[in-house]
């Protein structure tokens, strides 16, 4: 008698990996879309904070904020204004970007959430993709 494994055995085998190996990527990837929407969130926070105090100095919201950049008084950073955020971030995945609009008395701040937003839609987070996540001064819009 032969040592071995029969076909019907090996396919059984194959066919398990790759249910797993299909799981698995699938959970992945819902874990990817998940962490990158926290961090979103907490990068607009953090956002929301500095154009919080911005306005406690100089009693308007920044007109516009440059993502990449810093938010400064309008006399400008550090020796002489204020400096209220290092770097304003960036979306964690191109194509995306974030998105702000602000007067002296409002701002929109906004982002596109992979995994499903608030219904709201505040304005374009890329190409052909509207904000699903908006803030303003109140908290979400």
């Amino acid at each position: 008698m032969n040592k071995g494994f029969t076909l019907i055995e090996l396919i059984v085998v194959a066919t398990i990996i790759s249910l797993l190996a299909a799981v698995g990527a699938v959970s992945y990837s819902v874990f990817s879309k998940n962490a990158r929407d926290s961090r979103r969130v907490a990068d607009l926070e953090q956002i929301r904070a500095a154009v919080e105090l911005y306005r406690s100095n100089n009693n308007a919201y920044p007109a516009s904020i440059t993502f990449g950049g810093n938010l400064c008084d309008p006399a400008g950073c550090p020796p002489s204004g204020n400096l209220y955020l290092q770097k304003i971030t960036n979306d964690p995945r191109p194509p995306y970007t974030y998105f702000y609009t602000g007067s002296a008395g409002d701002y929109t701040l906004g982002a596109y959430l992979e995994a499903g937003g608030t219904g709201s839609t505040c304005g374009a987070c890329g190409t052909g993709i509207t904000c699903n996540y908006c803030l303003g001064p109140y908290g979400q819009k």
